[in-house]
């Protein structure tokens, strides 16, 4: 029997019967994936740093140091970024363990350490998913996070609070695009992105996937999860900014053919800052994962390129060490 998406509604473009969509036209093609994974095996991809993993993680990577008090935000890793603003801390796909999978030994591995485990992180407020791929939505680690910080509530896209309900983690609200609610005091919108969802291989798209928008009294961070580049996607400038910070994914683009329409290239990257009108950005989705075939240390270089390019400073878009810091 065929599954019927229980939250379809006709009046929206990103819903269908089956489950959800983009607003793009669907770019991959057909048998793309077999041929995308006997490409990469045949050329041996993807290649390791260009001084080896061990001097890429000493030159990328630092523990997360969360003392005092002050407005901050922490790059952990991946797509997790730690706000604290105004006595509200918000975390961001959390994903704290040695591997994004649903196995403990196979699966893409982290190469870079954790520069915190949950044990040490500050009291946490809010958690954001993007979408439920396993490299953003990590059950040990939001388990963990439910466990230590019981009061915390998870803001999930539409369709996937039965996941957390299955997992017995309460204090969920499931959003779609567009949709707020308030957290302490914050507005949280869920904002489209171009990507798509699945974690078995029987459940594609029938859960939403998406960005977040915090509005701290007139203070607004994007999360933009994962998203492949979309002129549409400047709506979320006019309609939720301006953005005063961004954590933006730069990684993970490798073959352009086969990856353009779920993950962003650098250039890309600093072109949607721009088309939506961010006045600073984090570089995030690189430096810890192989899930593409770019080697984890191109990314940071052609951000530079595109800056360069662009006349813009490393401050508007910047490149953090995975567990540093920045001021707010």
């Amino acid at each position: 029997m065929a599954w019927t998406n229980p939250y379809f509604d006709a009046t929206k473009a990103h819903h269908a019967p089956e489950g959800f969509r983009n607003l793009e036209p669907e770019t991959r093609e057909p048998g793309g994936l077999k041929r995308w994974r006997r490409e990469r095996k045949e050329q041996q991809l993807p290649r390791p740093p260009t001084e080896g993993y061990e001097a890429f993680a000493r030159r990328w990577w630092q523990p997360a140091d969360f003392a005092g008090s002050d407005d901050a935000a922490w790059w952990l890793g991946h797509a997790t970024v730690l706000v604290r603003r105004r006595g509200l801390t918000v975390i961001t796909d959390p994903v704290l363990g040695k591997r994004a999978s649903p196995l403990s030994f196979a699966g893409p591995l982290r190469r870079t350490p954790t520069p915190a485990e949950v044990a040490a992180l500050p009291h946490i407020d809010v958690v954001v998913i993007s979408h439920n791929h396993y490299d953003h939505l990590d059950s040990a680690s939001v388990h963990a996070i439910a466990r230590r910080f019981p009061k915390a509530v998870f803001l999930v896209p539409l369709g996937l609070k039965r996941w957390f309900d299955k997992e017995r983690i309460g204090n969920v609200r499931e959003l779609d695009w567009w949709a707020s609610t308030e957290v302490g005091g914050s507005v949280f919108t869920f904002v489209p992105a171009r990507h798509w969802s699945a974690r078995t291989l029987w459940d594609r798209n029938r859960s939403l996937w998406g960005g977040w928008v915090m509005d701290q009294q007139g203070y607004r961070f994007w999360f933009a999860g994962d998203t492949g580049y979309s002129e549409k996607l400047a709506e979320i400038g006019r309609r939720a900014g301006p953005i005063d910070l961004a954590a933006v994914p730069i990684g993970a683009y490798a073959p352009r053919w086969f990856m353009h329409g779920q993950h962003v290239d650098p250039a890309q990257a600093v072109q949607l800052h721009r088309e939506i009108g961010v006045r600073r950005s984090i570089a995030i989705h690189w430096g810890v994962f192989e899930l593409a075939d770019d080697q984890l240390d191109e990314p940071p270089r052609l951000l530079g390129e595109a800056l360069a390019e662009h006349g813009m400073s490393a401050d508007e878009f910047m490149l953090l060490n995975i567990g540093g810091r920045i001021a707010l």
